[in-house]
């Protein structure tokens, strides 16, 4: 048999990917198990997304190949949105284009720009796609630990000066996933400064743009004077509809940045099944009568988890945006060990902070995906696996 490529062997572990086989036979054994693990709610998805899935699958023509260009009223809807909610005017058909969830466009986009010898920035920890679409392009990952020290955000005053000569692209995600940090606009500014300057591609993942909580509001970064010459941003319907396993997404940007990404998906796939984009168009209309109360519904859940872990003696931050709670162990304590025994002691699943980059030793996330009540539960459980490992 062929040997694998050198790109596919430098690919680590996709922890995430691994949990599910494990939660399944913690189950088959009889374990109660709380999976607070993906950002992956329990909640539905809005009624009138469900109906219009239900009533555009009966048309045939949405069966068909949707290709590129896809269904175009879900780029008007998309477009209709940036403009509604952040000011920022799009062209639907030269500067949108439609994703199968934004993780694959984030992933995709590495293969137009970056080559050997070319370096991509990545916050560390940070989404896994980030590191795969560099690691498959053969290019080299130069990972940036974000840390209490800076906020979390990657400072790029503090980025190597040959690393930036080789740099094309940079990854940024704000709200972030898994730190929940947010970024002031004074440093958004620097950032597009900072690759206007040196000629990089800034990749914005927005995924969390609309669940943020306490008056928090999450900008694009189009908002920011200057950003439409050196980004393009990502946005999803999976976290703000409850909508994970739909795979909608799109990306908005200068012509030439979306077009690039178009060409390289016209050669990996022939668009999403276009009744699921009929669905999104009732996403969007859904967006202001119907996202708040779900809101509110995360909002309980994660004020029940802050509630649930600091009274186990967890240091907790106040998130004001994303599901997520990210953790500090105390010294000493790997996250790596702290989650499996987690899971196979007390059979609750989080994410281990290493296992989203070495920048997240330390750490663990919970994503408050269920009931407070589970939710406590969980952090009743994990409790107990942190005064057994504490000694």
């Amino acid at each position: 048999m062929p040997k694998h490529s050198a790109r596919f062997n430098s690919l680590p572990v996709y922890m995430l990917a691994t949990i599910p086989g494990k939660k399944r036979d913690l189950i088959a054994r009889g374990v109660d198990v709380i999976d607070l693990g993906a950002g992956d709610s329990d909640l539905p998805a809005p009624p009138k997304v469900v109906a219009a899935l239900t009533a555009a699958a009966h048309v045939p023509g949405m069966s068909r190949y949707g290709f590129g260009l896809g269904l175009p009223a879900f780029r008007e809807a998309a477009a209709a949105f940036m403009e509604k909610r952040f000011g920022q005017k799009f062209d639907p058909f030269t500067e949108l284009v439609p994703l199968i969830g934004s993780k694959e466009g984030i992933a995709h986009l590495a293969l137009a720009y970056l080559e050997p010898g070319d370096a991509a920035i990545i916050p560390d920890p940070g989404y896994l796609s980030y590191l795969g679409g560099t690691l498959l392009s053969s290019a080299e990952p130069y990972l940036y630990p974000i840390t209490p020290r800076t906020n979390f955000l990657v400072d790029v005053d503090e980025i190597p000066v040959d690393v930036r000569a080789r740099t094309k692209i940079l990854y940024l995600n704000y709200p972030n996933n898994p730190t929940a940090a947010v970024a002031p606009r004074d440093y958004l500014k620097k950032v597009v400064d900072w690759c206007a300057r040196h000629d990089i591609l800034l990749v914005y993942d927005n995924a969390y743009s609309e669940m943020t909580f306490d008056g928090y509001v999450a900008p694009s970064i189009f908002e920011i004077d200057g950003a439409r010459d050196v980004a393009l941003e990502f946005h999803s319907l999976s976290k703000t509809y409850n909508m994970t396993g739909w795979r909608l997404g799109w990306a908005a940007g200068a012509p030439r940045f979306v077009g690039t990404l178009a060409k390289v998906k016209s050669f990996l796939d022939t668009g999403q099944f276009m009744a699921a984009q009929a669905a999104g168009i009732a996403a969007f209309e859904s967006h202001g009568d119907w996202l708040p109360g779900n809101l509110d519904a995360f909002r309980e859940r994660r004020d029940a988890a802050v509630a649930a872990f600091r009274a186990e003696g967890f240091t907790v931050e106040v998130p004001r945006a994303t599901m997520y709670l990210w953790v500090p162990l105390p010294a000493g304590i790997g996250s790596v060990d702290f989650h499996e025994r987690l899971m196979n002691e007390e059979g609750v699943i989080a994410l281990a902070g290493k296992s989203l980059g070495d920048g997240g030793e330390g750490f663990f996330r919970v994503s408050f995906i269920t009931s407070p009540d589970r939710i406590a539960e969980a952090a009743r459980r994990a409790g107990r696996v942190l005064k057994r490992m504490v000694g």
